[in-house]
């Protein structure tokens, strides 16, 4: 039922697609020579074998690498100071004992804080280095798209792509990457 109800949206998401781009259905399924041409391709898989992507993804994991030696410091720092307390509690006055838990409140806050700017750097960090990438294939792609006079093209590797079944010989992805690889004039 689901994967029916699944179907159905989908096929309706095609159907909005190209009613938006004032396309008739009609000229889809004829193949006439004036009719509109539709093919498909993953995104993800042509982004992921683009060159230079391997180098992008291997400096990324570097830099999040230090990131995260340097949360697993700062929690090692604070768990030191817990356990340290923790053993101490007892003996310290009421005033001592408030001071460390104001001590342990504001290290928390500076963890919190700091594992949320480490985040928000290596998100940009990610975008640095992956939308040259990606606008280089969006180049490529829009060259294929116009030398093969293709009106849409879907990403089938997207969750919320709206192809349900395709003609594999539509599918774009393998000559998208080759062009990359190539380096042609539409690759750069």
């Amino acid at each position: 039922m689901g994967k029916e109800r699944n179907v159905a949206s989908g096929a309706l998401r095609v159907v909005a697609v190209v009613a938006a781009l004032g396309l008739p259905p009609a000229a889809l399924a004829q193949g006439s020579p004036a009719s509109a041409r539709v093919a498909w391709l993953n995104l993800q898989q042509i982004v992921r074998q683009a060159p230079g992507y391997g180098a992008a993804e291997s400096t990324f994991t570097k830099e999040v690498q230090s990131y995260q030696k340097e949360i697993e410091k700062l929690k090692r720092q604070f768990d030191s100071t817990v356990t340290d307390y923790q053993k101490v509690a007892a003996l310290l006055s009421p005033a001592a004992k408030q001071a460390k838990e104001v001590q342990m409140r504001d290290m928390t806050t500076q963890l919190q804080q700091r594992t949320t700017d480490l985040q928000t750097k290596a998100q940009q960090r990610e975008r640095e280095l992956v939308q040259p990438i990606e606008e280089r294939v969006r180049g490529v792609i829009e060259g294929v798209r116009a030398e093969r006079n293709i009106a849409i093209i879907f990403d089938a590797g997207s969750p919320a792509g709206p192809i349900v079944a395709a003609d594999r010989g539509l599918d774009l992805t393998s000559s998208i990457v080759q062009r990359l690889k190539a380096g042609g004039p539409e690759a750069k």
